[in-house]
């Protein structure tokens, strides 16, 4: 018998929440189990880039952590998890966890990741990019992350924003090792 398979979303504030809300969409018809920490910001970016409420959210993972609680499973390295992915990733935190500086439950999941060899994917959103950010990108690249900005894809000749936005999630699905075919 196989083990239920477990992806930690981190949430935080950058824009692009509507990318974070179509992965677990997708993430609900399959049989993982979906961890979620949202930020307060990323909250607040919820509310004023979509028209989910945070309980709609909610209700869209297997189970949600306060961004204080330190004693989620997935704070500690020996809690088994396949992936963890940031969407949108704001610079604020990929600093943060470049530096590993593990000030919330986010912070900390992504340094466990690091610290374990975990598959860690970051969505990082800022344009232009300055060199601290660079640096940032490069210090969690070199630790074993994969940083994977939302990049738009002109030769897949999208309608509009919800084609990019599916294109942009079928090919997270494929970086995390999430069979998109196997979904509803």
């Amino acid at each position: 018998m196989s083990e239920t398979k477990k992806l930690v979303v981190g949430i935080s504030g950058g824009s692009g929440a509507m990318l974070a809300i179509r992965l677990l969409e997708i993430l609900r018809q399959t049989e993982w189990e979906v961890h979620v920490t949202i930020t307060k910001t990323a909250e607040q970016v919820i509310e004023h880039e979509t028209e989910y409420d945070i309980e709609e959210l909610h209700d869209l993972a297997t189970k949600v952590y306060r961004p204080d609680d330190f004693f989620a499973p997935f704070a500690s390295g020996s809690y088994p998890v396949h992936a963890m992915v940031v969407i949108p990733c704001s610079m604020k935190t990929l600093a943060g966890i470049a530096q590993g500086y593990s000030d919330n439950l986010l912070l900390r999941a992504a340094d466990v990741c690091l610290k374990e060899r975990r598959k860690l994917v970051l969505v990082t959103r800022e344009t232009p990019l300055s060199l601290v950010h660079l640096e940032n990108m490069r210090r969690v690249a070199l630790a074993g992350g994969l940083i994977m900005p939302p990049m738009l894809t002109m030769y897949t000749m999208p309608k509009g924003i919800d084609e990019m936005i599916e294109q942009f999630v079928n090919r997270l699905l494929d970086t995390l090792g999430i069979d998109r075919k196997a979904v509803g």
